[in-house]
């Protein structure tokens, strides 16, 4: 059946401004785009838009779905304004959380207290004597109860394994924060198997999809395979959610980790809703934490310069263990000593042709290292939220002569650098047109100031086409997905509003009315 959609403003995102009054779609592919006149006669039925705004497919292209869904189950921290607030939050969760389970938080960050202080291992020890464990918005970083770091084995007498570091205090004494690879002690030791569990995956990954679709998003490339026990478990629950009976598109990085089990295993994925995704790997921690890792000490802190979670030489060995098997990376890189590290990889062994290497985040660069990026078959998986929440501090964190390259996404799109845009939920606010708004004014809205590094601002159709024709690229999909044209996906997201209409707060007040995957509308807003 030829369905022709109809009666509302129609983006191609080919060109800037350049609309259709009409879309003809079969089954799951768009046949036609042009004039209702032209297109009338070929549709079986007709879907009036009813002055709605149509663009192509949004699809986040860095996130953690299953992440998402536990955010919004468990006790959220990210509103705590202190950390005599978070402590108060933590009281309360306690009274509802069995004995016999975790109590599990997300999202604090001490650089929105006003005292800037973490509450101590002591404090949480005072709440429960069952393990409490609460990690840190950029989820480098954890803090946990004295039972949570018995749990993980970690005493007095334990070593910071190689790539993390368990925190001490003034004393040498555990404080109960956890960075990044030394977190692994503790979060390994989570109960992680059964039908029971696989269950509850179930259940956390159906809620974010549910607010995906709510927010017009058709798709994703997330990372969950190594964080729920066997690969299996998470990728089992994909499968469950997600396919024929419901569509949605999932890219499914796979871990360095679990990369090659996967590949030894000849997992089936479920083309082309759950799609086989890049090895992951994680070049060094995150700002908010100290933990990116930098070519030159930090200005709050001059004995600390970051971490790097791989050596040269095993980063190599992953890179080459990706190419045994065909395939490009996705490499987490937010310092400039990260990204100098992964760019001397990525060289010595390119990518396969047809493909292309991902490196996510880019929040410290140099103008030697944006130059040989743009040299490479890359995409840049650029996070805009990030601005509004890591400033102004990261200001004090990098001194103002490292700024001119500080989340620098103009400057990279100048470049001719590809660049697609997500969120790391649950990291950042889902909603992709917070980010949006990040992109274009690079400040939290109604914020009286001209945004964070000006210069570095986009446009709306830039950073909407990151969001549609940048997610493609990612995933070297872009000339079938991406974009409203014949031959390509029917993927849409529509919205009550023009967003390119009006003020970018106007563009914030917008609501997903429809989402359409593959053809079928699987979100409708209950009017």
């Amino acid at each position: 059946m030829k369905q022709l959609w109809h009666g509302g403003t129609i983006y191609t995102m080919e060109k800037e401004n350049e609309t259709v009054e009409a879309v003809l779609v079969e089954d799951d592919k768009i046949l036609a785009a042009g004039s209702f006149a032209e297109l009338v006669e070929q549709a079986d039925e007709q879907i009036d838009l009813q002055g709605a705004v149509m663009f192509p497919g949004f699809v986040d292209s860095h996130l953690h779905m299953i992440f998402q869904g536990q955010k919004l189950i468990r006790l959220d921290l990210t509103k705590a304004s202190s950390a005599e607030e978070m402590i108060e939050m933590v009281k309360e969760a306690s009274k509802t959380t069995p004995a016999d389970k975790w109590l599990f938080g997300e999202g604090w960050n001490e650089n929105n207290f006003t005292d800037k202080r973490i509450p101590t291992m002591e404090e949480l020890d005072a709440i429960r004597a069952e393990p409490i464990l609460l990690t840190r918005v950029c989820h480098h970083v954890v803090l946990a109860n004295s039972a949570a770091l018995a749990a993980g084995g970690i005493s007095e007498a334990s070593e910071s394994p190689a790539g993390g570091e368990i925190g001490r205090d003034a004393s040498g004494k555990l404080n109960g924060l956890l960075y990044d690879k030394a977190s692994e002690f503790v979060t390994n030791a989570i109960p992680r198997e059964g039908e029971a569990y696989i269950d509850s995956l179930v259940d956390e990954l159906n809620l974010a999809v549910d607010n995906m679709l709510s927010l017009g998003l058709t798709g994703g490339h997330t990372e969950d395979m190594s964080y729920f026990g066997e690969f299996i478990n998470p990728l089992t629950a994909f499968r469950r959610v997600i396919g024929e009976k419901r569509h949605f598109r999932a890219n499914l990085l796979r871990h360095n980790a679990v990369f090659e089990e996967m590949m030894k295993a000849d997992v089936q994925f479920d083309e082309p809703f759950i799609e086989p995704g890049a090895m992951k790997i994680f070049a060094d921690g995150a700002l908010g934490g100290s933990t990116a890792a930098l070519s030159e000490p930090y200005a709050d802190q001059p004995e600390q310069k970051g971490l790097l979670i791989q050596t040269d030489e095993h980063l190599e060995e992953l890179v080459k263990l990706a190419r045994k098997y065909d395939e490009a990376v996705a490499v987490h890189i937010i310092g400039d000593a990260g990204a100098e590290q992964v760019l001397n990889a990525i060289e010595k062994y390119p990518v396969p042709e047809g493909k292309r290497d991902r490196l996510i985040h880019g929040c410290v660069l140099r103008e030697d290292l944006v130059e040989r990026m743009a040299k490479l078959p890359v995409v840049i998986d650029v996070q805009p939220a990030f601005v509004p929440s890591d400033f102004p501090w990261v200001i004090d964190r990098l001194g103002k002569e490292r700024l001119e390259y500080a989340y620098p996404w103009n400057t990279l799109l100048d470049k001719g650098i590809m660049c697609s845009a997500g969120t790391d939920a649950p990291v950042e606010d889902i909603d992709p047109l917070i980010s949006i708004y990040a992109a274009v004014e690079r400040k939290k809205p109604y914020a009286e100031h001209d945004g964070y590094l000006p210069e570095q601002k986009l446009s709306r159709f830039e950073a909407i086409r990151m969001y549609t024709v940048g997610s493609a690229q990612a995933i070297c999909k872009e000339h079938e997905r991406g974009l409203i044209k014949p031959g390509y996906d029917a993927d849409f997201s529509i919205f009550d509003r023009d967003l390119f209409a009006g003020t970018s707060e106007d563009m914030l007040k917008a609501q997903a009315i429809k989402t359409v995957v593959a053809g079928r509308i699987v979100y409708e807003k209950v009017k």
